[in-house]
C-alpha cells in the first residue's frame, strides 16, 4: 500500500496572500519552492522616464560647418549642456561661449532667472558668415500669437520668443529685436534647386507656385492672395500625383483632401524637369481598421493593402516633367510582371544638415537620372538609366539571385563615367567598380566580411571610405567600423581601430572624422580623427555616474553556437542589479527574428525598458541572434530562413538557452518565458507553440501571426513567392506559408496576445485570428486590445510593459501579489497632480 501511495499524485490548491490560487500537481516526494515575488520597485527606478534623467549625451553628433572644417555640438552631463566649436586642422575645442555670463547677459535682457547649468538655448545655428552664432530664448511673457486675434481662443497666446546673435570673436551677445522667426518648411513643398518653383499636391493632383508666393504660404497656410497653379488634372484616390492621405480615417481623409499635400518629386540639377513616382493602386484590394475612440461614432480607415500572392497588385510609373513647358510625359520602364521601381536622390552632403530647405535633386546630370527595378519574387535587380530627351532606358547593372537580391544607392564618379555598386553576388556584400555603360572593372572589396555603406567617395584620390564589419578578427563580427580603399581594390586600411561598435561621421572633404564608439559593457567615447586614422584628439566620455549609482550594472555580452552546432551566434545577457549567483533564476528572451535586424544591442545606449528593466523584476534576460537574422553577416546566413518564415530561427533561441543553462547554474531552464513586438511577438508565440515544452510563458505584442495577411513586400520577400509562367506566357504568382494559427492544439503553456485596434501595418487581424483557433482548440490564453493605437502602442507602451511584466510575474514566478490591486503604483507615482 506504501509503494502504491508513493506513487500517486495529489492535486493541491495552493493559496496566495491575494486570494488568488493556482493549481499544481505534485508527487508527495516533491519539494515544493515558495512563489517568489517580483522586485517591482527596481524596475520602477528604471523607467524610461527615470532614465531620460541620469543619462545624458552618450555621443558627438557634428554639425560640420560649409566654410571651413570646424564643426561644432552640444554634450550634455550632469552639470548641464555645454557648447563647443573644434578647429580639427589645430586640434582646438572650445566652449563657444562662457555659460555664466551668457546666463548673466539673458536674464538682464529675458528678465526671467538663468543660470548656468540651465540655459534653454534652441536652434542654435552659424550665421552665414560663420563669424556669430543665433539663437532663440523661451520665456515666461505671454503674447498674443500673430496670426490669431480672438484673445479669448484657448490656443492664441504663447510663451515670446527672444531671438539673439551672439559674435563669437568679441564675445558680444545682442538681441535681435522685432525678430521675424522664419516658420519651419512645410511637409508638402517640394523645392526646385534653383528655388523659382516649388511643386504639391492638393485633391490627388500637382500644383506649384513661385518663390515669393511660397514665402506667403510658410507664413501663413490661409493666406488667400497666395497664387497657385494646377498642373494636373487626372489623379485620383490612390492613382494619385501626391499624397493619397494614408493614415487618416475615412472622414478626416475627406476633410484633408483640399489641403496642400507632399508631392515626392525629384527635380534635375537645372531646375527644368522633374520626375516622380506615381503608383496605380486602384484595383489593390481595400483593408480597413476601426477607431474605436474617436469622439462620437467610431470611424473607420480605408486602405490600400496588397498581401502575399494576391494578383492585384500596384503599378508604378515614372511621370517626366517639363517645367518650362508644364507638360509631361509616362516612361515606360517595364521590364517583369509587378515589377517595382524606385529612383535614387543625389546624396546630401553633411554640411547641408542644417538647411531644411535644400532641395531634392535625381541622382544623375541635367539629361538622365539612375533608378533601380525590382522583379516581383525579387530575385532580379537592374540598375538603369533614363535619357530625359529620349526616355530610353538603358540597364547599367544587373542582379540575379536564387533568392531575393538588394541593391543600395550606387556611387556616381565623374558623374556617372564611373560607378561604384554595392552586391552580395559572391556571397558578402562588397563593392564593385564599373565604368559607365556598366562593364564591370575590377571588385573593390573582397573577403569573408560585410561591407555596410558607402561614407564618402574621394575622386580626386580614387579612394573610397565605407563601414564594414566582421573583418576584424576575435571581434564580434556585427561591430561597424570605418575603412577606407583604393578603387582598384589595394591598400585597405581599417581607420578606427578598437573591440567596439563604431559610428563614424565624416565631413564633405573627407579629411576629419568624429568616431563614437561603445560596447553594452563601456563607457561611450567619442574621438577626432583624420583620414588615415590617427587620433587628433579625444572629444568626450559620456558620464554615466548618476546611472552607476543607481546601481546599474553592464550586460554581458556572449556567444554560443546555433542550433547546427557550427554557426556561432551572438548575444547578451542582462541580469538583476541584486544578482544572486547562488539563486536559481527564469530566463526570459527578448526576440525579433529579423530578417532585416536582430535586437541584439552592440553598442550603449539609452533604450533599456526591454530587458534591463524586465531583468530588475527577477529574472535573467537574453537577446540572440539566429540563423536567417540580421543582413550584417553573410548571405547564407542572411536568407537561412528562406522559405520557412515561421519556424526557421526558434531552434537557434531554443538552443542559446540551453547552452547557457549548461554553463550558469543560476539559470533555471525548467521556467522560460519568451516575449516580443511586431515579428517578435510573432516568433514568441511560434515558440511556444513549437517547443510547447520548453518554452513555457509568452508574451506577444502586435505580431504578424498570419503572414498570408501581411504585407506583400515584406512576406513575399523574406518567405518567396513562385512567379508561375504558363505556356501562353501568362505570369502569376504562388504563395504559401505555415501560420501561428494552425499550431494552435499545441498550446501548453501561458499565452498573452497584445494588439493596437488601429495598427495599420500589422493588422489586428493576425492576432485575432489567433484567438479564433485557440479558443476552437479549447485553450486558454489571454488577450489585450490596446486602444486606439496603431503598431507601436505609442502612449500606452508604458502600461502595456507592466501588464508584460504582471503576466511573467504570474507564471515565471508564481507572483500573483499584484493581481488584486487596480491600480499600477509604479505608474502612478510618476503622475503628478495638479487638482
Amino acid at each position: 500500500m506504501k509503494k502504491l501511495y508513493s506513487l500517486l499524485t495529489f492535486v493541491l490548491l495552493i493559496s496566495t496572500a491575494d486570494a488568488f490560487s493556482q493549481t499544481k500537481t505534485i508527487s508527495l516526494t516533491e519539494t515544493t519552492q515558495a512563489p517568489e515575488r517580483a522586485n517591482y520597485q527596481a524596475a520602477a527606478r528604471f523607467s524610461p522616464s527615470k532614465l531620460r534623467k541620469i543619462i545624458y549625451s552618450t555621443a558627438v553628433d557634428p554639425h560640420w560647418l560649409k566654410l571651413t572644417n570646424r564643426f561644432w555640438y552640444q554634450y550634455e552631463t550632469p552639470n548641464g549642456k555645454q557648447w563647443y566649436i573644434v578647429e580639427p586642422a589645430v586640434r582646438s575645442k572650445k566652449l563657444m561661449f562662457d555659460n555664466n555670463k551668457m546666463a548673466a547677459e539673458i536674464t538682464l535682457i529675458v528678465r526671467d532667472p538663468f543660470d548656468a547649468q540651465h540655459l534653454p538655448i534652441e536652434n542654435l545655428k552659424f550665421a552665414k558668415d560663420e563669424k556669430s552664432i543665433n539663437f532663440e530664448v523661451k520665456s515666461t511673457i505671454e503674447e498674443l500669437k500673430k496670426d490669431r486675434k480672438d484673445k479669448k481662443a484657448a490656443d492664441s497666446m504663447q510663451k515670446k520668443i527672444f531671438f539673439f546673435n551672439y559674435d563669437l570673436a568679441t564675445a558680444k551677445l545682442t538681441e535681435v529685436k522685432n525678430y521675424e522667426k522664419p516658420k519651419a518648411k512645410p511637409n508638402w513643398g517640394s523645392v526646385a534647386p534653383d528655388s523659382s518653383a516649388i511643386i504639391f499636391s492638393r485633391n490627388y493632383n500637382l500644383y506649384w507656385m513661385d518663390k515669393e508666393n511660397y514665402k506667403k504660404a510658410v507664413k501663413n497656410e490661409d493666406d488667400s492672395t497666395i497664387v497657385e497653379h494646377q498642373l494636373t488634372k487626372d489623379g485620383e484616390k490612390f492613382h494619385s500625383y501626391g499624397s493619397n492621405g494614408d493614415g487618416e480615417d475615412n472622414e478626416l481623409n475627406a476633410k484633408n483632401n483640399k489641403k496642400r499635400r507632399g508631392a515626392y518629386v525629384l527635380w534635375s540639377p537645372d531646375s527644368k524637369h522633374f520626375v516622380l513616382d506615381r503608383t496605380d493602386s486602384r484595383k489593390v484590394k481595400d483593408f480597413w481598421v476601426i477607431n474605436s475612440t474617436a469622439a462620437g461614432r467610431p470611424t473607420l480607415e480605408t486602405y490600400k493593402y496588397q498581401m502575399p500572392g494576391e494578383k492585384e497588385s500596384p503599378i508604378d510609373e515614372f511621370i517626366l516633367f517639363n517645367f518650362a513647358t508644364k507638360t509631361y510625359k509616362t516612361i515606360n520602364t517595364t521590364a517583369f510582371k509587378d515589377q517595382s521601381i524606385s529612383t535614387w536622390g543625389k546624396e546630401n552632403l553633411v554640411k547641408d544638415r542644417d538647411n531644411e530647405f535644400r532641395p531634392s535633386i535625381w541622382m544623375g546630370d541635367n539629361s538622365k537620372f539612375y533608378f533601380s527595378r525590382t522583379s516581383r519574387d525579387l530575385k532580379r535587380i537592374d540598375v538603369c538609366t533614363i535619357d530625359i530627351n529620349t526616355l530610353k532606358v538603358t540597364p547599367i547593372i544587373d542582379e540575379r539571385f536564387n533568392t531575393y537580391v538588394e541593391v543600395q544607392r550606387p556611387g556616381l564618379i565623374d558623374g556617372g563615367k564611373e560607378i561604384i555598386h554595392w552586391s552580395e553576388r559572391d556571397g558578402w556584400g562588397h563593392f564593385y567598380l564599373f565604368d559607365g555603360n556598366g562593364k564591370l572593372k575590377n571588385q573593390i572589396t573582397s573577403g569573408a566580411f560585410h561591407c555596410e555603406g558607402i561614407v564618402n567617395i574621394d575622386q580626386k584620390n580614387r579612394k573610397l571610405y565605407f563601414t564594414a564589419n566582421g573583418r576584424e578578427a576575435k571581434e564580434d563580427p556585427y561591430f561597424m567600423h570605418l575603412y577606407s580603399i583604393n578603387f582598384d581594390g589595394s591598400g585597405m586600411k581599417l581607420l578606427n581601430a578598437g573591440d567596439f561598435d563604431h559610428a563614424a561621421s565624416m565631413n564633405d572633404e573627407a579629411k576629419y572624422v568624429v568616431d563614437n564608439y561603445s560596447r553594452v559593457n563601456t563607457v561611450p567615447k567619442s574621438v577626432l580623427m583624420d583620414n588615415s586614422g590617427k587620433i587628433l584628439m579625444e572629444l568626450e566620455t559620456a558620464d554615466l555616474s548618476l546611472l552607476m549609482t543607481t546601481g546599474y550594472k553592464f550586460p554581458e555580452p556572449f556567444k554560443v553556437k546555433a542550433d547546427d552546432g557550427v554557426t556561432d551566434i551572438y548575444g547578451v545577457m542582462y541580469k538583476p542589479f541584486n544578482f544572486d549567483p547562488t539563486k536559481k533564476y527564469p530566463i526570459i528572451e527578448y526576440v525579433y527574428p529579423g530578417p532585416q535586424t536582430e535586437a541584439v544591442n552592440k553598442s550603449f545606449g539609452r533604450s533599456m525598458d526591454r530587458m534591463d528593466r524586465l531583468a530588475q523584476l527577477g529574472y535573467i534576460v537574453i537577446t540572440v541572434g539566429n540563423r536567417g537574422g540580421h543582413p550584417a553577416r553573410s548571405k547564407w546566413y542572411h536568407t537561412y530562413g528562406y522559405g520557412n518564415l515561421r519556424d526557421y530561427g526558434l531552434a537557434d533561441k531554443k538552443a542559446a538557452i540551453e547552452q547557457l543553462a549548461d554553463k550558469h547554474s543560476f539559470i533555471d531552464v525548467n521556467r522560460v518565458g519568451i516575449t516580443g513586438h511586431s515579428g517578435g511577438g510573432f516568433m514568441s508565440t511560434a515558440a511556444l507553440l513549437v517547443y510547447p515544452d520548453f518554452f513555457k510563458v509568452a508574451v506577444s505584442a502586435a505580431g504578424n501571426h498570419d503572414n498570408s495577411i501581411y504585407n506583400r513586400w515584406w512576406s513575399e520577400k523574406h518567405h518567396g513567392v513562385k512567379e508561375i509562367v504558363s505556356a501562353k506566357g501568362d505570369t502569376t504568382f504562388k504563395y504559401a506559408i505555415d501560420k501561428n494559427a494552425d499550431l494552435a492544439k499545441n498550446l501548453k503553456g501561458h499565452l498573452l496576445l497584445m494588439h493596437g485596434d488601429m495598427d495599420n501595418n500589422v493588422n489586428p487581424a493576425n492576432s485575432i485570428r489567433v484567438a479564433n483557433a485557440l479558443i476552437k482548440a479549447g485553450k486558454r490564453f489571454d488577450y489585450i486590445i490596446v486602444p486606439g493605437q496603431r503598431h507601436g502602442f505609442g502612449e500606452m507602451t508604458e502600461y502595456m510593459f507592466w501588464r508584460l511584466a504582471d503576466y511573467f510575474n504570474n507564471y515565471l514566478l508564481g507572483d500573483f501579489s499584484k493581481s488584486t490591486e487596480v491600480n499600477i503604483v509604479e505608474m502612478d507615482r510618476e503622475v503628478e497632480r495638479k487638482n
